[in-house]
């Protein structure tokens, strides 16, 4: 792996292993309303950004804040103009080029913003002065209603990357469940470049799942990707989180992650959870045992960079 591959990495982690399970409680309840958010608008223009662009002007809460376009979104931050720019190509473009080339074909229907505050003071008082929200989360969130991705950019860029992929499903895989939305999202939380694919690497969430494991309280395969919202992420959410992102990641390294979410969108309207898509790619008919194996793949990671795929 080359050296500018690794820094890229690496300034995607930044943040991400102080989360918590708290982090999520904010989006949990818009994402309940995602698949129904978008309106129809067509293709976005020039003319249309740069009429965003505008009106957003009008609205900057002081002369500390620069905007940047990075389609699909409208970037801005109350950083260095320079640092703006850098934080638009280095991680929304980044992100966006790469979950585009292995899973969406559609961009969002609308102008979504991307608001970078740069510390927790400058989120928190923002967040109020401009949407008039009191974020739940100290890192980040997705706001359908808003059209925006609200971050404290202090924290880091994973959780960035993570909800960048909310309004990709809400334009490509409306009818995603719950269990893969999050799953995918939570996936590149923490992520790096390979082989100029996006790649999930292990994170804060495996040492939870691992004691989930040991004590026998992870739900079946079939119960967790049947859960509706309100089970998914009201019951046990943070183990839940963690079985959806390791069965991705798990899918990842045996080389099946692509092929698997493709064949799962072809068939959605016959298999709405994605469990016998998952039987027909994995090749497995007894899933108790193959949850067995799985476990058994968990126990055996550790915190870091396992980027080796079958």
């Amino acid at each position: 792996m080359r050296v500018k591959l690794i820094l890229l990495a690496v300034a995607l982690l930044t943040g991400c292993e102080a989360a918590r399970s708290r982090a999520e409680v904010q989006t949990a309840a818009t994402h309940l309303a995602a698949a129904t958010s978008a309106v129809a608008t067509g293709k976005l223009t020039k003319a249309d950004f740069d009429n965003h662009v505008a009106r957003l002007k009008k609205k900057l809460p002081s002369k500390e804040f620069s905007i940047v376009v990075q389609e699909p979104f409208v970037v801005i931050g109350d950083e260095a103009e320079a640092v703006v720019k850098q934080r638009a190509e280095d991680t929304v473009k980044w992100a966006v080029d790469r979950l585009k080339q292995d899973f969406f074909t559609q961009d969002p229907e609308h102008i979504l913003e991307i608001w970078l505050f740069k510390d927790k003071e400058s989120y928190e008082k923002h967040t109020q002065l401009l949407f008039n929200d009191q974020p739940t989360t100290p890192f980040g969130y997705y706001s359908p209603g808003h059209k925006a991705l609200i971050m404290n950019i202090g924290t880091g860029g994973g959780t960035l990357v993570h909800e960048i992929v909310h309004p990709f499903m809400e334009a490509n895989f409306p009818a995603s469940p719950p269990w893969l939305n999050e799953g995918l999202g939570s996936l590149y939380e923490q992520c790096g470049d390979e082989k100029g694919h996006i790649h999930g690497y292990t994170n804060w969430r495996l040492p939870g799942l691992q004691s989930a494991i040991r004590s026998d309280s992870v739900p079946s395969f079939k119960t967790l990707m049947e859960m509706d919202p309100q089970a998914f992420y009201n019951d046990d959410r943070g183990t839940n989180y963690a079985q959806a992102r390791y069965l991705l990641y798990y899918l990842q390294q045996k080389g099946l992650l692509v092929k698997f979410y493709k064949e799962f969108h072809a068939v959605q309207k016959t298999d709405a959870s994605g469990y016998a898509t998952l039987q027909k790619v994995l090749g497995e008919t007894d899933m108790d045992q193959f949850k067995k194996n799985w476990q058994q793949f968990v126990l055996g990671l550790k915190q870091g960079y396992e980027v080796t795929v079958e």
